[in-house]
């Protein structure tokens, strides 16, 4: 349908699950894409466009360093032309910790990259896109962001302040043209979710994974990318400050014990 035709698309967390599939979707559906992640693997993301067809380009840089993500920025708008999504998706889960087991540094690693990270993508995208007067700008947060139950503490803190960093800089960026949006996806298989999968499949207990949302199965990365899609283009023009649960209902009730079939 070319969404984002003649648009230019960065997204951060490149190398594997939700940003991978959105990379490949933004670029399939018009849009030159910037690759960023730390892991090498984002060169497979670039390469795979290419062979499509698209036109990309791969950056291995973190985007928790503010160096790295304004550099890529500016790489964007130089090698494209302009910036017109932003996608700041990179994070990590940090395992499941006991509250009592946390410690401080492993809160600053989990807040740096999941919030800080976001953070400097959206402020350096938004540099970008104020001058341009238009630009959609989407994080990644997540159902742990919503309420408790979903992941360990500082990861479930950061994306709770995913959160409140789109519906404040919806504010800050008022009648600039540029909208920002979170999304909160349920239990999905990537690269940071893969232990639970395995471990799962081991112990022969892989159809029970997802059953306490209503769908009773878990997501994939492409139904996630199917969001960001929509918000990245003209379709959402409309749609700003708002964070966005795609998680099969599992955040649409309080815990209940489910009738098994």
């Amino acid at each position: 349908m070319n969404l984002l035709q003649a648009k230019t698309a960065f997204v951060t967390g490149a190398a594997s699950g939700i940003g991978r599939a959105s990379a490949l979707l933004f670029a399939a559906e018009g849009a030159s894409v910037v690759a960023l992640d730390r892991a090498p693997e984002v060169e497979a993301t670039v390469a795979a466009i290419r062979a499509a067809g698209g036109r990309a380009l791969a950056l291995v840089k973190d985007s928790s360093v503010e160096e790295h993500v304004a550099s890529a920025i500016a790489a964007a708008v130089e090698e494209f032309g302009s910036l017109d999504v932003c996608f700041a998706n990179a994070g990590i889960s940090g395992g499941l910790v006991p509250f009592f087991e946390e410690t401080a540094e492993r809160w600053a690693q989990i807040l740096q990259i999941n919030l800080i990270g976001t953070f400097l993508a959206a402020k350096h995208a938004a540099l970008t896109m104020t001058k341009q007067r238009r630009g959609s700008i989407i994080c990644t947060a997540s159902v742990a962001g919503l309420r408790s139950g979903a992941g360990c503490m500082p990861y479930s803190a950061s994306k709770s302040g995913v959160i409140s960093l789109v519906q404040t800089a919806a504010n800050e960026l008022a009648g600039t043209g540029v909208r920002i949006n979170a999304i909160c996806p349920g239990l999905v298989e990537t690269g940071m979710t893969r232990p639970i999968f395995e471990q799962a499949r081991a112990r022969g207990s892989e159809r029970r994974i997802g059953q306490l949302n209503p769908l009773r199965r878990a997501g994939a990365p492409g139904e996630i990318a199917q969001m960001a899609l929509f918000l990245a283009s003209d379709a959402a023009s409309y749609v700003n400050g708002q964070a966005f649960a795609v998680d099969g209902g599992l955040s649409s009730s309080l815990p209940v014990v489910l009738h098994r079939d």
